[in-house]
């Protein structure tokens, strides 16, 4: 059976986590987190030496398309829907200050 945290442990990480936890918290998450490491010990105890890892728990595969070079839109194209525009360009809101001194 895992050692139960006592409460102070369960604080400590409560700070760690930058948690603000009530007293009735702490004494509730103390027990369940106790019940969480009880079952982590339980599975340490499982022979998992002839299992392979696993890095989904079904059997995937790629499921995208077909990579084929293809027309891309012309410029007109692309900037028919643009809401303001310069030129060949969108024309974006500036949203950073210019420090750079000039």
């Amino acid at each position: 059976m895992a050692k139960k945290l006592d409460e102070s442990q369960v604080r400590h990480v409560a700070k760690l986590a930058r948690l603000d936890l009530t007293d009735d918290e702490v004494a509730r998450f103390s027990g369940q987190l106790s019940a969480i490491l009880g079952y982590v010990e339980k599975l340490n105890e499982l022979d998992t030496d002839s299992v392979e890892p696993l890095a989904h728990c079904l059997p995937i595969h790629n499921i995208f398309r077909e990579d084929v070079v293809t027309e891309s839109l012309d410029t007109e194209s692309a900037l028919k829907n643009a809401p303001q525009r310069i030129d060949s360009f969108f024309k974006v809101p500036k949203i950073l200050e210019d420090d750079s001194g000039e």
